[in-house]
């Protein structure tokens, strides 16, 4: 007998298809570049979601520390199958809350689109017939009651029933604060969520994410970037980015020399320190003469 859901197979579909980006598809899709460094940040939210009670997390980070990437690295690691059974064919999918609330025309219009998510997803948490879901929320303190200015605000109050009985498996981003100020305010809430910090990458780690991530980079560009480059995007971003962290600024960076090298010099060569040092100036708004050296 073909067991009958609330939210049918198609409707919840549609709805992945419009408010989420599943990022286990998109890995399918070859559309990320490898996660190195966080190995040990996808096993501890490997291991809390395995777990019976208390089965979501949140990663607590400064901005462009890479939340968002350590989930990536999850879903690379369940493509890959390098994961326990029980996570097997699991989908990890980012709730776009910007896209399910455009066009709505107030809280209760924005929240009849995120329901049918969590009772579809919920109703079929018990049925081996499906896989697991995972749904990944950034910036999760702007679903709190007490956030003035959100969209989103309240939202948690309709997570919470489908929480409490332990029928989701949600991952949650955000800054050590913005949770402290929030999302902590509500212990119901709070408890159901296994922190997992994530520090600033060291210089060495930098430079190991920089490399993993160099071949997408010299594929998209068709240039070389060598490893002095490298470490002189990271040594240029420490001293003149100060209030930016480890690794997205050097990333960006790379990136950003890459493609002022490509205007000046055209594709098929190598990427030099004079473009690194200029792009670095331009985005710290320094003259070109500060760097040189």
């Amino acid at each position: 007998m073909v067991k009958r859901f609330l939210v049918s197979n198609e409707e919840l579909e549609e709805l992945f298809h419009r408010y989420c980006r599943d990022f286990t598809e998109l890995e399918r899709q070859g559309r990320f570049d490898p996660i190195t460094g966080r190995d040990e940040e996808v096993q501890q939210t490997i291991l809390i979601l395995l777990q019976k009670g208390r089965k979501n997390c949140c990663y607590l980070a400064p901005a462009g520390v890479g939340k968002t990437a350590l989930v990536v690295g999850l879903a690379q690691k369940i493509v890959s199958g390098d994961v326990p059974e029980y996570l097997h064919n699991a989908r990890v999918l980012e709730v776009d809350l910007a896209a399910m609330a455009a066009g709505t025309a107030g809280m209760s219009e924005f929240q009849e689109r995120f329901i049918p998510i969590c009772k579809g997803v919920a109703e079929r948490y018990h049925d081996d017939n499906y896989p697991k879901y995972i749904l990944f929320l950034d910036e999760i303190h702007t679903i709190m009651p007490t956030v003035h200015g959100s969209a989103y605000r309240g939202l948690s109050e309709v997570m919470k029933p489908y929480l409490t009985v332990g029928d989701l498996h949600v991952i949650g981003a955000t800054t050590m604060d913005e949770y402290r100020m929030f999302v902590a305010e509500d212990p119901a809430l709070d408890r159901r969520f296994q922190k997992i910090f994530l520090k600033i990458p060291s210089n060495k780690e930098t430079f190991a994410i920089l490399q993993a991530l160099r071949p997408g980079y010299e594929k998209h560009h068709k240039i070389a970037i060598p490893d002095e480059c490298l470490e002189l995007i990271i040594n240029l971003t420490n001293d003149h980015m100060k209030r930016r962290n480890q690794p997205d600024k050097s990333i960006i960076m790379m990136d950003a020399a890459c493609a002022h090298y490509v205007m000046l010099h055209g594709r098929g060569g190598t990427l030099s320190k004079d473009s690194v040092k200029y792009m670095v100036g331009k985005e710290a708004a320094l003259n070109p003469k500060a760097l040189e050296g």
